[in-house]
């Protein structure tokens, strides 16, 4: 590909709005074009990476016998209305109408049309197991798109589907593709973990979240260096500490005032913020957005609440919840806002973290404006409709596998898999016959990956301050060949030549050939991120060219067959990205 012939507009100044490097310089390099909030257009560049990444996913999906299909963008309202997503979904669900006024989705996700697929197309258990994928756009309305690539409106995902007759047969599955989603991301070169995580509005009952590590990833990270847990900080359990040991003593109503917040109430009584007990209050609502109940939350005054594990206590999608307005605590508690404590709550629901099951001698609301008491003990003045672990947990906190200090770390999901059970099968009647002729509903699994959230997570990882250096596996092209002088026709030729030898060997060979001057060209080739650069510049005449990595700092002149065997020895090492299976474990190479 020659530059000379080829719309190339690099910028030298990154958008306002962008914040992450990652984004600034993939619109920098024009691989990618923001349209709208939300919508990107993939200039040449960046979407010979797109084909890239997905050359690599499919590759290891096809390995494992997975088989490529291709579903559409639009479905039917019904298929969602089956499984009850429908209502279930908020806002992000982009909902459509045809001219005749029947409502349609733009996928979000695909397990409903997919099951769809399965039911009207297969029937005996002869035929299992089988597995399904197809590449293609997503949408979701998201009320603040940002991040670049990493919260659009429309974005490209992998997502598979598992079907198997036991749950034994669908854990099975389920590994195979655990383990090609690790030769996946290491193909791509990526430093990742896979942690535990939520199951969130698809359900089921395990999944695995692919996070690439990044100080600016969304996805926060628990790990513990010495059993290797790792979750995500909405699945991560918490290990209950044990409550000292006292002497119950009287309740007692203290006079508080102005202390509306837990720092304010344990500063004003001398009180260490673990004797304290935190109150939230939240409203929940039915599908036609009603309020339905009135729910308060207990936990220890120095935790935080972790929304996820409450939503999914409560059974309450999390956008059918909120936290509730001020005039909703007087019928609750008797008195206003701030002073919520959990003695003679009336007409709510009421949930206690675990962690205060066995507190004596608590702080807590009085249910009385100005007013909070002490020596509050759980069992003899308060219990919970529910009480488990709602808490958040933090770092330093205990493993909940081996008890030593967890760490803390942020990353960039990549992908996510999911063990959906019978969820989806027995929802839309999704069988197939046994050897006795009785009908089972499918044991499924979904996997997904972000193909455009990848790319951006291999840019967040792979730059310096100069620009991207992408790993040879996702490049848009393996070389780049830069002519000096381009009035020079010597150095001209030699580029050309050097192009054509590459190009025959199956090395990608992109030529700056512009009339430009040579600055801009080594910046655009070192902002780009071709991983090798080849430069043809007084030396040409002598047969002699310039080789350099753009991951490393060190340039060297070689002739002109030295560079095209470096080259080409290179690109067979590294240009799939298996050189990097060695980090693999033996199960995971094993595995198929």
């Amino acid at each position: 590909m020659r530059l000379s012939k080829n719309h190339l507009k690099t910028l030298r100044e990154a958008p306002s709005d962008a914040v992450l490097e990652s984004h600034k310089l993939l619109v920098r390099a024009n691989m990618i074009k923001q349209e709208a909030a939300g919508l990107y257009m993939f200039p040449k560049l960046g979407w010979r990476t797109v084909r890239k990444v997905e050359q690599i996913v499919r590759e290891e999906m096809d390995y494992i016998d997975c088989q490529e299909i291709y579903m559409p963008h639009v479905n039917p309202a019904e298929l969602w209305k089956e499984t009850g997503r429908w209502y279930a979904y908020g806002p992000e669900l982009w909902r459509i109408q045809d001219r005749n006024g029947n409502d349609f989705i733009l996928n979000p996700t695909c397990e409903e049309i997919f099951t769809d697929f399965v039911r009207k197309e297969w029937s005996s258990y002869r035929e299992l197991p089988f597995s399904l994928y197809h590449i293609q756009f997503k949408y979701r309305d998201e009320s603040r798109p940002r991040y670049g690539l990493l919260r659009t409106r429309e974005f490209i995902m992998k997502d598979a589907y598992t079907f198997d007759a036991t749950e034994e047969d669908l854990h099975t599955a389920y590994m195979r593709q655990y383990h090609a989603y690790e030769k996946i991301f290491t193909r791509m070169d990526l430093d990742y973990r896979i942690v535990e995580a939520d199951n969130g509005p698809i359900g089921g009952s395990k999944s695995h979240e692919f996070s690439a590590l990044s100080d600016w990833g969304e996805s926060d990270i628990l790990y513990c260096d010495n059993c290797g847990m790792a979750a995500t900080v909405e699945r991560a359990e918490c290990v209950d500490d044990e409550p000292p040991v006292e002497e119950m003593q009287p309740v007692q109503k203290v006079f508080t005032p102005g202390t509306k917040t837990i720092e304010d109430v344990c500063n004003y009584l001398k009180l260490p913020v673990e004797k304290s007990i935190k109150a939230l209050m939240f409203t929940t609502y039915d599908t036609d957005l009603q309020p339905k109940d009135n729910v308060v939350a207990f936990i220890r005054g120095d935790r935080q609440l972790n929304m996820i594990k409450l939503v999914n206590v409560l059974n309450v999608p999390e956008h059918y919840i909120e936290f509730a307005d001020e005039d909703v605590t007087g019928p609750i508690t008797g008195s206003v806002a701030g002073f919520t404590g959990p003695m003679g709550l009336k007409n709510c629901i009421v949930v206690v973290d675990s962690e205060l099951v066995g507190t004596v001698n608590m702080c807590a609301g009085a249910n009385e404006e100005d007013h909070h008491l002490t020596g509050v003990c759980y069992g003899r003045d308060y219990t919970g409709d529910i009480v488990t672990d709602i808490k958040t947990l933090q770092e330093g906190d205990r493993c909940p596998h081996c008890g030593k200090p967890v760490k803390f770390r942020r990353g960039i999901e990549v992908g996510q898999i999911f063990k959906l059970g019978l969820k989806y099968s027995e929802s839309m009647n999704a069988t197939f016959k046994d050897e006795n002729g009785v009908d089972h509903p499918y044991w499924m699994g979904c996997y997904g990956i972000g193909i455009t959230r990848s790319m951006q997570a291999i840019v967040e990882q792979h730059h310096d301050d100069k620009g991207i250096i992408w790993p040879l596996s996702v490049a848009p092209y393996h070389v780049i060949v830069t002519v000096v002088k381009s009035h020079d026709e010597t150095q001209m030729q030699v580029a050309y030549d050097i192009e054509k030898k590459l190009e025959a060997l199956g090395v990608e060979v992109m030529v700056d050939d512009r009339d430009e001057r040579p600055g801009v060209k080594f910046n655009d080739a070192d902002l780009i991120g071709i991983p090798i650069r080849i430069t043809v510049g007084k030396f040409a005449a002598e047969g002699k060219v310039e080789y350099k990595l753009r991951r490393e700092d060190a340039h060297e002149l070689m002739t002109i067959d030295e560079a095209i065997a470096k080259a080409k020895a290179l690109v067979d090492l590294e240009g799939d990205g298996r050189c990097f299976f060695s980090r693999l474990s033996e199960e995971t190479m094993n595995s198929h």
